[in-house]
């Protein structure tokens, strides 16, 4: 078990380790696999320099693992006094924290070159210094043909060697040569001689070439060592705040994460989990698992002459002008900037708000689609009989056909009936709930209120709020080859500095193609009117008499006690005239 004491913070709501002190650097290799955020991550496709990555690799597999990590971290301990210094992340060394000998002999060597700042290093020294090596080349031995002519000879070798091949078939009557094939300009003894001093002055060539490039090579690898360690200096220590903890991606005040390739702008928003995809294969299959709003792109730079895809996620904001085949611009960190199209979007919930509306946005959406159909079924059809009626037009001179059914009073009346059964159905209803409305008193229908949006939005919002909480970017470095070994969650507040929302200054500005609207009274007058029909409609059809009984209808027709009152007049004044006949006879 480890003696050494380490230091844990909360990042990203999961505790974490976190590497401060130079004693950490040494003692890494005693830290509990378990506790390391990632095991493995690529070499290729991170805003680390591929350079320094590669050399920490050490065993060469394209991937960079704990065993990577840590022995890079005891050859940077074996090579230096302290390696507290990693955390400056700079190229820049003074000799005297150099603490192996051969390594500061380079050192010492490099820094005479440059004859100035001499207690002092940096990689462009050590490159200035590879540039200036030089060794005694061996000669390369000279043509035995001008460029062109050797040129010429590899263009044609093929064809004059098949010409030649069938000429010998032709001689032994195997083969008959076409008149017009062209018969190469020289001899096949000439082509197989100029064949043979071509190639063996290539051979000769690629030998000296290789002794030149071998000896140059030599005399430069004694300053690869000091580059390595140069390189490692400056970029270790990043690796460590993305490999032991996500520290940099949750550090918004560092810059971005090793993973995060730049911003993407699109809809008034600005996207800066940005996110290379190298598999979209499997990015199909592991990203739903994210929790996250995710937005796939294809970029390019005509520029620059590169391509690249990417996923944004998306972390504020709505989505309702958000579609594939959208246009955006991608800003790589360094400023370069690819046009992106929406290819491919994976829906989940950017905000409980968001989550409110979805419901009747579904709702909306659905009406919307099932008019749409409707008018296009109306349209074929339209077009259907239209074409029949001109397919059946008799011909000249034929009696026309009048093939208009008769008038059926019976079918209409039955219609009528239906209508008016619909109708009477519908306001008996409406005066239910209206009479069960106007029962209740005004905090009781704030709570129906409340309760029927809740019972509508109320599972999206619970929804959208457990999903939110689970928010989790290690599907998408899996999807890319790393091996995330702890959760890495975005919380509500967090995901809120991942996506920046255009603000506007609050200002009333005078814009001269608005559309004028009514002015206040105007709008007052209209909704007291409306106001005002509906309760006169609602009281000449006797729905208001469900609700309070004083309120009867004027109509007798729609008022059944006004209707029993004058039967019941007409029957009294039936009875007293019997009643006079009787008594007068």
């Amino acid at each position: 078990m480890s003696k050494h004491k380490w230091t844990f913070a909360s990042v990203g709501n999961v505790t974490r380790v976190t590497i401060h002190t130079g004693e950490d650097i040494r003692h890494l290799g005693e830290l509990d696999k378990k506790m390391w955020t990632v095991l493995s991550c690529p070499v290729s496709g991170l805003e680390i320099s591929e350079a320094s990555l590669s050399l920490m690799d050490v065993d060469g597999d394209g991937k960079l693992r704990v065993a990577d990590v840590v022995a890079t971290a005891d050859w940077l301990c074996a090579m230096l006094h302290k390696p507290d210094s990693i955390f400056a992340q700079t190229d820049v060394l003074s000799l005297s924290s150099i603490a192996d000998e051969s390594m500061l002999a380079v050192a010492q060597k490099v820094s005479a070159m440059k004859g100035s700042d001499q207690d002092r290093i940096c990689l462009a020294d050590v490159d200035a210094a590879l540039a200036s090596v030089t060794v005694e080349e061996q000669a390369i031995p000279e043509a035995p043909f001008a460029a062109n002519v050797m040129a010429a000879y590899k263009a044609k070798s093929a064809e004059y060697a098949a010409y030649f091949e069938q000429e010998k078939l032709q001689k032994l009557g195997l083969a008959v040569i076409a008149e017009d094939v062209p018969k190469p300009g020289m001899t096949e003894k000439k082509f197989v001689e100029m064949g043979s001093q071509i190639a063996e002055w290539e051979a000769a060539k690629a030998a000296a070439e290789g002794a030149n490039s071998a000896a140059l090579a030599a005399a430069k690898a004694e300053y690869m060592p000091l580059r390595k360690l140069l390189l490692i200096h400056r970029d270790f220590y990043r690796l460590l705040r993305n490999f032991v903890a996500f520290e940099d991606f949750y550090d918004r005040s560092k810059p971005a994460a090793s993973f995060q390739c730049g911003t993407l702008i699109i809809d008034q928003r600005a996207c800066h989990l940005c996110i290379r995809v190298n598999d979209m294969g499997k990015h199909a299959l592991q990203a739903p698992a994210s929790g996250i709003y995710l937005v796939y792109c294809d970029c390019e730079s005509k520029t620059l002459g590169k391509k690249m895809q990417i996923v944004a996620a998306m972390t504020q904001g709505d989505i309702h002008n958000l579609s594939v085949g959208k246009n955006a611009v991608f800003y790589d960190n360094a400023g370069n900037d690819y046009d992106a199209t929406v290819t491919k979007i994976i829906d989940n919930p950017i905000s409980i708000l968001q989550a409110f509306w979805t419901p009747y946005r579904k709702l909306g959406n659905w009406i919307t689609e099932k008019i749409n159909k409707s008018a296009a079924e109306k349209d074929a059809k339209i077009m259907t009989d239209v074409t029949t009626k001109l397919d059946a037009k008799p011909a000249d001179g034929a009696a026309p056909v009048d093939q208009k059914p008769a008038f059926d009073i019976a079918k209409f009346a039955g219609i009528f009936a239906a209508i008016g059964m619909a109708v009477g159905m519908i306001g008996t209803a409406l005066a239910s709930i209206f009479k069960g409305l106007f029962a209740l008193s005004w905090w009781q229908l704030i709570i129906l209120f409340v309760g029927i949006v809740l019972v509508i939005s109320g599972p999206a919002m619970v929804m959208a709020w457990m999903k939110l909480h689970r928010r989790n970017i290690a599907p998408l470095l899996n999807a890319n080859g790393w091996a995330v070994n702890a959760n890495a969650k975005i919380s509500i507040p967090f995901g809120e500095t991942l996506t920046e929302i255009a603000k506007y200054p609050k200002m009333k500005l005078d814009d001269p193609f608005a559309k004028k609207g009514l002015k206040t009274w105007q709008k007052w007058t209209i909704s007291i009117l409306f106001v005002a029909v509906v309760v006169l409609a609602l009281w000449i059809f006797n729905v208001l008499n469900y609700v309070n009984p004083k309120m009867k209808s004027p109509l007798p027709r729609y008022n059944k006690a006004a209707v029993e009152e004058v039967v019941n007049d007409s029957i009294s004044e039936a009875q007293v005239e019997v009643i006079e006949e009787v008594v007068t006879e």
